[in-house]
């Protein structure tokens, strides 16, 4: 009981403690006169990712690295199947051809690399699969390309309707809020980590399966919340490139980072989950061709939700 209560109240800390981050941060670069688009490709991308990094930053310390490497796998396949799933059912989106033809190849190449990083057992025949420390820097790096690619959309783009839409701050709340919202992530990771570890031992299943199911939809809460809020007001380039973003960001940034701090043993049942991440992407990009071309519709949506529902079905059986 009281592994479920820390869990919880780790996660709504960790959630609301990003929500408080992204405000005060974007409140103060206004002050520093930083324009909004910049805001929105940095701060604001940086911000719905933080419940996944501070939760793998914990759990990388503290060596509960199953749960690090099943966060970043399962939020991934969340992204896609639910949050995206649940997007396109409230509204159907358009997708530009930038996301088709750049943004969801890049998310597809980077579960590939990390697929063949993670496993050196079947590779290079050696005893254990991990990633490793320079494995880690090598993610970091494709991680800094593209936050140059990023950049360079910044400088044809017209702007960034997510970050306008904020309210406006003195300097001192927004400095407050951004203290305020690191405590609580902070405070919010360390809860969510240990309660999970608790609960998994309590239940009698693997950390894997707590961290690519609960662990996992839970740190993703801020990406179903700014996808669906933006399908409800019809904007799919915020819906869609959320999503998509918060996958590249997850594993290159994330999971490298993850492994910086401290090499994440990689267990061959996880190939699985790293399987049904390309396919969901590789589904996600068919989606664009079939039906409407360039829009996800509603049954295509329902597909990916089912699609979701069918992967958890298979990770409660499988234990």
């Amino acid at each position: 009981m009281a592994a479920t209560i820390f869990f919880i109240v780790g996660l709504l800390l960790v959630v609301k403690g990003a929500d408080f981050l992204v405000d005060g941060a974007s409140a103060l670069a206004r002050k520093l006169h930083i324009s909004e688009l910049v805001i929105g490709l940095t701060i604001v991308a940086f911000g719905t990712s933080m419940p996944e990094l501070t939760v793998n930053i914990f759990a990388s310390v503290s060596g509960a690295t199953e749960i690090a490497i099943g966060n970043i796998l399962g939020s991934n396949i969340a992204n896609i199947l639910l949050i995206l799933g649940i997007s396109a059912l409230i509204y159907p989106l358009v997708v530009t051809s930038g996301t088709i033809w750049k943004e969801i190849p890049l998310s597809l190449l980077a579960a590939v690399i990390v697929g063949l990083m993670a496993n050196d057992i079947f590779i290079d025949g050696g005893s254990s699969s991990a990633l490793t420390r320079i494995d880690g820097f090598i993610l970091i790096s494709f991680f800094l390309i593209f936050l140059y690619y990023t950049f360079s959309i910044a400088r044809v783009a017209t702007g960034n309707e997510s970050s306008a839409q904020a309210k406006p701050r003195t300097t001192t709340t927004a400095v407050v809020f951004i203290m305020v919202g690191l405590g609580l992530l902070i405070l919010g990771g360390k809860l969510v980590v240990d309660g999970a570890i608790q609960l998994a031992t309590a239940l009698g299943v693997s950390s894997t399966l707590i961290g690519l199911t609960v662990v996992a939809v839970g740190t993703s809460l801020p990406e179903l919340a700014t996808s669906a809020v933006a399908a409800y007001r019809k904007n799919a380039d915020i819906a869609v490139g959320n999503v998509v973003g918060s996958n590249i960001f997850n594993i290159f940034w994330i999971l490298g980072l993850s492994a910086v701090i401290n090499p994440l043993p990689f267990q061959p049942a996880s190939n699985f989950d790293l399987g049904v991440g390309v396919l969901a992407s590789l589904v996600l990009f068919a989606c664009m061709f079939f039906g409407k071309r360039h829009i996800l519709e509603r049954w295509q949506g329902a597909v990916l939700l089912g699609g979701y529902v069918l992967y958890t079905a298979v990770l409660v059986i499988r234990g």
